[in-house]
């Protein structure tokens, strides 16, 4: 076991509050090969992503997927780089500053938004030894995974709780595992497709493609599948549209063995074989714009369809920072806070302060020095 460590920030009589760690996935820290292998090595190297034993895959791992995947996943990161940096970092971070300009307004107690990245920085130590820094001793995680996985979810999880293993004081710890049939977040793609189709003509299909898992995943009992079904009905229904007028399909396939069905490249190569003409795309489960919807759906994909003989193409944005998806997310934050000081209505700052100088007169009476 990791050897518990001392909080430096602590003092008897310190303030305490909320914190929310916001969860993504990862980025590279630059668009290049040795950063993007830094990356991979990382995300590919957990065992709940790549579920095949260490013994077999290790080898293949650093024997080859990073000999040759990072050079060509680098030059497609340069196409979707910003000079702010990474698409998904610069999202995360306007999604943060936001959601804390509405904890203003929501709570009054305080409460502390905290970014970071499963993979890659800003990593879950750093977030969370910020949140401690703050005086956050209840902690609220919020994975940015819509439906469940334990490719993405779990893993968050097991990040967390690794860490934590070195704590002393371990902060009162809530996590949310899933919100693909939160009515807020239904509620703000909906908006998002209405929003899109006010400006440019509705397609003859809305394709709703979500991130691919090996159907292994699947049989084994991870929900993710049934999960992103139920959003897209869910959203489909809000929409009013006819089982004719959209599908559901899963993009990003690695490796040789099957991955859940039906795959997006093929269905869209498919469409216009059956006279599908023009095709609007969206991506439920991707909450921020990234590689995976700016470089493969709006880019890759688009050339499958356009190829195959289609004529429109439209790629839906990511929720990203809308105000929508910022108020979905808070009220997401709102519930699973309930019951903490911050939340009440008989919170006070002066009973709080009260509480605090009184912990801190007993710590010095008791011999400790402040």
């Amino acid at each position: 076991m990791a050897s518990v460590k001392g909080d430096k920030s602590f003092f008897h009589g310190k303030a305490e509050s909320i914190g929310v760690l916001l969860v993504n996935l990862g980025t590279p820290d630059e668009p290049s090969t040795s950063a993007v292998r830094r990356y991979l090595s990382q995300f590919l190297s957990d065992p709940r992503v790549v579920e095949i034993p260490r013994l077999v895959w290790l080898p293949i791992l650093y024997g080859f997927v990073l000999r040759k995947r990072p050079a060509a996943s680098a030059e497609n990161y340069k196409k979707v780089w910003t000079d702010e940096g990474s698409p998904l970092l610069r999202i995360g971070q306007q999604q943060a500053k936001q959601l804390q300009q509405e904890m203003k307004i929501r709570f009054r107690g305080p409460v502390h938004i905290q970014l970071a990245m499963r993979y890659g920085n800003p990593s879950i130590k750093d977030g969370l030894e910020a949140l401690q820094e703050k005086g956050a001793y209840r902690i609220l995680v919020l994975p940015l995974y819509p439906q469940y996985s334990a490719t993405t979810t779990a893993t968050t999880f097991d990040a967390i709780a690794k860490i934590m293993a070195t704590w002393r004081r371990i902060p009162e710890l809530r996590f949310i595992n899933q919100y693909h049939d939160f009515p807020p977040y239904i509620d703000a793609l909906a908006t998002s497709v209405k929003d899109y189709w006010r400006n440019k003509q509705q397609s003859e299909v809305l394709l709703m493609s979500f991130h691919g898992l090996p159907k292994r995943n699947l049989e084994l009992g991870d929900p993710y599948f049934c999960q992103c079904h139920k959003t897209a009905r869910l959203l489909a229904k809000k929409l009013n549209l006819k089982e004719s007028q959209w599908q559901i399909s899963f993009q990003s396939r690695f490796g040789k063995a099957e991955w859940l069905k039906p795959y997006t490249d093929k269905t869209l190569m498919q469409m216009p074989k059956e006279g599908i003409k023009s095709v609007d795309v969206i991506c439920p489960g991707f909450p921020a714009d990234c590689l995976e919807t700016l470089e493969e759906i709006d880019g890759e994909n688009r050339e499958y369809f356009l190829n195959a003989g289609g004529e429109e193409y439209h790629y839906i944005p990511a929720l990203n920072h809308s105000s929508t998806h910022i108020q979905a997310l808070s009220d997401l934050i709102q519930l699973h806070t309930q019951g903490w000081s911050e939340t009440s209505d008989n919170w006070t700052a002066t009973s709080i302060e009260n509480s605090n100088e009184r912990s801190k007169q007993l710590a010095i009476v008791k011999g400790a020095k402040i």
